[in-house]
């Protein structure tokens, strides 16, 4: 039997699939381990968007595809597993959450800052290096 404190799962490590920037020049980078909500999500894209006023394209790069369930309140011992309530993204530091492209610097690097008070953990602007 799996100890209670260890039910919900751990994330450890670091990530290792969407690490890179693919579409966009610019990016907002995780730099650490939580549950990203849909509602968090959502939040920073419309601020993101109404930063950019109609400019540029953006890319959400992460999808909440875990659901997360809940026993009511004062509800009895069985009668098997809670309602999903919410859906979540379990998220690791290195993983990209957004991508902008179209937008100067200064402009993305503004929405990535107001997107990342919307969202539950530290973050990171990151850019497309250019190779000659």
């Amino acid at each position: 039997m799996k100890h209670p404190k260890w039910q919900k799962g751990r994330s450890k490590g670091m990530a290792t699939r969407g690490t890179e920037l693919c579409f966009g020049s610019f990016g907002l980078k995780s730099l650490g381990t939580r549950w990203i909500t849909s509602a968090q999500i959502e939040a920073a894209r419309r601020v993101i968007t109404r930063t950019l006023k109609k400019k540029g394209k953006l890319w959400i790069r992460i999808f909440p595809q875990k659901p997360i369930t809940f026993k009511g309140v004062e509800t009895p011992m069985g009668g098997g597993k809670g309602t999903v309530s919410h859906y979540v993204f379990p998220t690791k530091p290195g993983r990209i959450i957004f991508e902008l492209d179209g937008v100067e610097e200064e402009l993305a690097e503004e929405a990535f800052r107001k997107a990342s008070d919307k969202l539950p953990l530290k973050t990171k602007f990151v850019k497309k290096e250019i190779r000659h």
